[in-house]
């Protein structure tokens, strides 16, 4: 889940990289999805920052979070989790 505020908007640049991951390791095993902090109070805590930050989940478990846009980090921690 791409966490992001109303005034900096979801990072853009990181959907092509779940997009090519995605066509990799098949529709079935990753799904993307973007949520905006200011409308959803289970995410309160993450308002107020400027930097992306990416929530994994699985079984609808928290397990792992990734601060910032680092693409080698995200692909490392998406399949991992996979």
């Amino acid at each position: 889940v791409d966490v992001f505020q109303a005034w900096c908007g979801p990072c853009k640049p990181v959907v092509n990289l779940f997009q090519k991951l995605r066509n990799e390791v098949g529709s079935n095993l990753l799904h993307f999805a973007v949520a905006e902090v200011d409308s959803i109070d289970a995410l309160e805590k993450y308002r107020g920052q400027c930097e992306p930050v990416f929530l994994f989940y699985t079984g609808g478990e928290l397990v792992a979070v990734v601060r910032g846009a680092d693409a080698p980090l995200l692909q490392k921690t998406i399949l991992e989790q996979l």
